[in-house]
């Protein structure tokens, strides 16, 4: 209890806003709103930064050149939790392109075997294009996951192959559809297999996505109509303000006005569904942050003595943490609310 005790305390000098017009505690103090944990439900890994794409968007900053991996005694560390607690129900995998992580499928087989549900944060076009260093061809992935009955959850920026490639890179979208096909094959987003395929959609620009009901309806008839592809669910996204897209945005001098509508789109509702409040994030070499984008700005979980990692793991204090916050949030919170999830809000339509 001394160590709950120093991480109460060090919460304010630890906790940091990057620009004080964009204050997040102003905002949940000015609704009395105060965010605690709920319980860990999902443990949240991302294995690698290599990536065989570099997009715009990504706030990773994965890409072909990243060499950074979860090596085999991170990732059995990270089983071994998954093994000694019941209520972490949940193992998202994510990277840069997970799948290329050398320990991957292992990873995945094993907390199989531990009835842990799975989810991959898949990068479609891997399977077509394969390993960017070694060349490894990875056309197995569609039946793997069906065979580990993953649930596969991939980004796909539109229906429409200008939009996609503008985001992702020329031929993206042809090699996406393609990967999606194999999918579909393997039974994926078809009905009573059981194996769910859900794409990510996230607004090309500083935009806050539209109604995620509308845009998965329209997603569902424009890709079934063109290539006869069936999915399950669409997940809105908003752009997070850090890393590359948030450079982005200062060289186009948009920055102060993407902020701006992140804060006035502040949705309290939304808040109290972010995902922070039920799952931890590890990154490849072991550190736990409070969730993705925590992970990406360096904000790691700590105690009075240390940083908290994997191999400190101690989930009574982990749950009763107080989450880091800072003027990212205000992208979780905006509109119908943001995760990895999609919208934490349903029905609510905000331009």
């Amino acid at each position: 209890m001394a160590q709950l005790a120093a991480l109460k305390k060090d919460y304010d000098s630890y906790n940091r806003e990057d620009d004080e017009l964009y204050n997040f505690h102003r905002a949940l103090k000015k609704r009395n709103l105060e965010l605690t944990i709920k319980d860990i439900e999902t443990l949240q890994i991302n294995i690698t930064k290599l990536c065989n794409q570099a997009c715009d968007h990504c706030h990773v900053d994965s890409s072909p050149k990243r060499k950074e991996q979860m090596d085999l005694p991170t990732v059995d560390r990270c089983l071994k939790i998954l093994a000694e607690h019941e209520t972490i129900k949940n193992l998202d995998i994510t990277g840069g392109a997970p799948e290329l992580n050398p320990h991957f499928d292992y990873m995945v087989k094993c907390a199989r075997e531990l009835d842990k549900h799975v989810m991959v944060r898949h990068n479609l076009t891997v399977t077509i294009d394969g390993h960017p260093v070694t060349g490894e061809s990875k056309a197995y992935l569609p039946e793997f996951y069906a065979s580990q009955g993953v649930e596969v959850i991939s980004s796909l920026p539109y229906y429409q192959e200008y939009f996609t490639d503008k985001q992702r890179g020329k031929g993206v979208f042809e090699k996406s559809i393609e990967s999606i096909l194999m999918l579909n094959e393997a039974g994926y987003g078809k009905k009573d297999t059981g194996l769910e395929l859900h794409f990510v959609y996230n607004p090309v620009g500083a935009f806050l996505p539209a109604s995620q009901e509308t845009l998965e309806a329209d997603f569902k008839r424009e890709l079934s109509n063109k290539y006869g592809i069936v999915f399950n669910k669409l997940f809105t996204l908003t752009n997070m303000p850090i890393n590359r897209f948030k450079d982005q945005l200062k060289r186009l001098g948009a920055y102060e006005n993407y902020m701006e509508k992140l804060v006035n789109a502040f949705n309290p509702t939304a808040a109290e569904g972010v995902m922070c409040r039920s799952l931890i994030s590890v990154s490849h070499d072991g550190r736990i942050f409070d969730c993705d984008f925590n992970q990406m700005m360096d904000l790691q979980i700590r105690d009075k003595h240390k940083p908290l990692t994997v191999f400190n793991f101690e989930y009574e204090e982990l749950t009763q943490r107080r989450i880091i916050f800072g003027s990212h949030c205000f992208g979780c919170t905006a509109g119908t609310g943001s995760s990895c999830g999609g919208s934490t809000v349903q029905g609510l339509h905000t331009e």
